[in-house]
């Protein structure tokens, strides 16, 4: 029952108008709100939409944000849903078009009393001061999902005329982007989802997408685990990788490094083709031994293909090639220095291009791999991450290279660090524990590092054990060209600098 006092209305009857103006100048659709009443405990409150157009508006829906503390509690001549502190109210079923010059009008209560009013309004995800309305968008098209264990991220094709989108899973609105794109987080592994999206303007909300079904992995995992040691054939004296294989159970490499041999053209160091190249037969001979591999795409130094590639789909392009060339399950993107992992345009490039490469190219991983401070991402980590929700990119694993920081205990300095790093994700994806790990990878350096730092085969058994006991999703050393003995022979390329046989890191890294 609306609670209504004449005589407090009289006294407290507060109009708040948010984004109107006088009759005279008004235009398009705008919404009013006036708090009628309060009694202390409650209030009540009033919007009006009007219709200043000359063309019926097929539909409204007003967007209030109230304060923090307060709630709806009950409504009349209006449809009521809410989202935390958004209250969305939409006309009733037996209403019809509103016509050029009409009104209409709904009320509700709420509490607590003492209510200074709405935070901010908006009218067809619009502003409440009016413009538009007429024509609702056309449903968006092209909706597609690719999916984590714990999300979906969804793309759609934009409408002409929208403003705003509106994200259905299983028939409820889940997210109202202003983009083509959404990442629906917080799921349970091994689920099928529903979706649909439909387009909002001034107008109105349009008709909904054709629905697609998307599921989820399996919790704990996001795709092939990977134990992929880094080999390079450009460099370090490159051993047979079979012999390798034979030697220590490994299955995995990752493959660096592909650059641009000019422009947006992918090649081996920028020089070795992608067929018939020491690469190409590198990768021939693993498959052959039942192993597979990830190439790594930049690295620190070298003309790469980031800020060569002038848009995000030239750059997906040139991804492509590779996928392409050796048919791959997974690519590392191995973001450094200031080129690109500390070039935010370039940073946004790679993560929009990878993108693209999950949509055409569903199941395969993509892993980006960046360095850390000692307690996890530093700046351009954390807004890599960052981005990398914002514009859907739904990267399957982040890996840190806990290294040349100066460390004086690398085991403690990577464990720190990959704590942080999840403390980070938990918080950018809304991922429980377990699933954050298992969206991380560690990739260290074997031996004596740039910086002088030492990492034995004892400390290396301990970081994979922690990993391995923590379920992350990638561990990788740099390099397999260096796991060979050579005690005190410094920071070179093909040896570790520490007294050890061949192949022991890569040996211990296969039991990961």
């Amino acid at each position: 029952m609306k609670r209504i006092s004449l005589a407090i209305a009289a006294i407290t009857a507060v109009v708040v108008a948010l984004l109107t103006a006088p009759a005279a100048s008004a235009a398009g659709v705008t919404a009013t709100f006036t708090k009628v009443s309060d009694w202390g405990s409650g209030f009540e409150g009033k919007v009006t939409v009007t219709n200043s157009t000359t063309s019926p508006l097929s539909t409204w829906s007003v967007a209030l944000d109230l304060p923090s503390g307060y709630t709806v509690t009950s409504t009349w001549d209006a449809n009521h849903s809410s989202s935390g502190q958004t209250h969305t109210f939409t006309p009733p079923s037996w209403t019809g078009p509103l016509a050029s010059g009409a009104t209409t009008s709904f009320g509700f209560n709420g509490s607590p009393g003492n209510f200074a009013g709405v935070a901010s309004c908006r009218l067809n995800g619009g502003s409440c001061s009016g413009g538009g309305g007429g024509t609702v968008p056309g449903a968006p098209t092209g909706l597609s999902g690719t999916a984590s264990a714990s999300s979906v991220s969804l793309t759609w094709s934009g409408t002409s005329g929208a403003t705003s989108y509106n994200v259905y899973r299983n028939g409820t609105k889940v997210g109202s982007p202003a983009g083509t794109s959404y990442t629906d987080s917080g799921l349970a592994a091994n689920t099928s989802y529903s979706y649909q999206v439909s387009a909002s303007n001034s107008a109105g909300e349009g008709a909904k997408s054709t629905s697609i079904s998307v599921k989820t992995g399996t919790g704990g995992s996001t795709g092939t685990k990977q134990a992929a040691p880094y080999l390079y054939m450009g460099w370090g004296d490159p051993p047979n990788p079979a012999t390798v294989m034979n030697a220590t159970g490994i299955k995995w490499f990752t493959m660096a490094f592909v650059l641009s041999s000019g422009g947006c053209n992918p090649a081996w160091d920028g020089s070795r083709p992608l067929q018939g190249s020491a690469d190409a037969n590198a990768i021939a001979a693993i498959r052959a031994a039942g192993g597979d591999v990830v190439p790594s795409f930049g690295g620190w130094s070298g003309n790469k293909l980031g800020p060569n590639c002038s848009t995000p789909e030239a750059l997906a392009g040139a991804y492509q090639q590779v996928i392409n060339a050796y048919h791959l399950k997974a690519i590392d993107i191995d973001i450094e220095n200031s080129d690109e992992f500390e070039n935010e345009a370039v940073q946004d490039r790679i993560l929009t291009a990878l993108k693209i490469v999950k949509q055409n190219n569903p199941g395969i991983q993509t892993v980006v791999t960046f360095g850390t401070s000692t307690t996890g991402p530093t700046y351009y980590g954390n807004r890599l991450i960052d981005r990398s929700k914002a514009l859907g990119a739904n990267i399957d694993i982040f890996t840190l290279m806990p290294f040349d920081f100066g460390s004086s205990n690398i085991y403690n300095d990577t464990v720190a660090a990959s704590q942080g790093l999840n403390n980070k994700l938990k918080a950018t994806f809304g991922w429980s524990t377990a699933e954050a790990y298992a969206h991380q990878g560690i990739s260290g350096m074997n031996g004596v590092s740039d910086q002088q730092e030492m990492t034995t085969t004892a400390t290396w058994q301990n970081i994979t054990n922690w990993a391995k006991s923590n379920g992350l999703g990638r561990l990788a050393f740099w390099s397999v060209n260096r796991d060979r003995g050579c005690a005190g022979g410094g920071v070179v390329s093909n040896c570790s600098g520490i007294a050890q046989n061949d192949w022991d890191f890569t040996r211990i890294t296969a039991g990961f």
